[in-house]
């Protein structure tokens, strides 16, 4: 992930994104936080499928996005969970601890080769890059390690409309992903593949 990405400032960014089969999710960006004395980029990302609800406040690093800290409220009709995550990205390990109420009830920790992303903010990482030509890809762990390669760019209808999209792939194929061409480069559509085979997919974009 030590790439030349471009920076910007994109406070209080809104994205509303449908789920298929059934569901939707919100993303926020809030902007520059202090996270016990760093400064630290905090998104949410609320997600709502049948009658499970997943809140996220995801802490990372404002340049490369990395996460530091993902605070998670899961809500569903039988369980409620509230899940600390913890990064370390200099030693490369992750922790997870996951409470009912204020019982801790289980924890582990996860050791990955590299750097340790997020899913959820990984696709708004990558449209930090300009000028990108079809084969450009690199390496990213969330944890497990895969490499994440543009391999076309293509025109895609989403519920907010039409665009033209960088598209994306990784290696192994779990996941797609389409970013728009023109700036400010929006993640359009992801595209889960197995069990689930779920999608997200833009139907409401507010800008920065």
């Amino acid at each position: 992930l030590k790439g030349e990405a471009d920076i910007d400032d994109y406070t209080g960014e809104n994205i509303i994104y449908s789920i298929s089969p059934v569901g939707k999710s919100e993303y926020n960006d809030l902007g520059v936080v202090d996270l016990k004395g760093v400064k630290v980029n905090l998104v949410t990302f609320r997600t709502k499928v049948l009658l499970l609800q997943d809140t996220e406040k995801i802490y990372s690093d404002p340049k490369s996005l990395l996460p530091y800290r993902i605070e998670r409220n899961i809500s569903a009709a039988w369980r409620k969970e509230y899940i600390i995550e913890e990064y370390d990205q200099k030693k490369f390990i992750a922790t997870f601890k996951k409470f009912k109420g204020t019982k801790l009830v289980s924890q582990r920790t996860i050791k990955a080769d590299g750097p340790i992303h997020n899913a959820i903010i990984l696709p708004f990482y990558l449209r930090r890059f300009s000028d990108l030509k079809i084969g450009w890809h690199f390496t990213a762990r969330v944890p497990g390690e895969f490499k994440l390669e543009l391999v076309s760019i293509d025109k895609i209808t989403v519920p907010a409309g039409k665009f033209q999209a960088y598209h994306f792939k990784s290696v192994p194929d779990r996941f797609e992903i389409w970013i728009s061409k023109d700036s400010p480069r929006v993640p359009l559509k992801i595209q889960g593949k197995g069990f689930f085979n779920y999608a997200l997919s833009m139907k409401k974009h507010s800008p920065p």
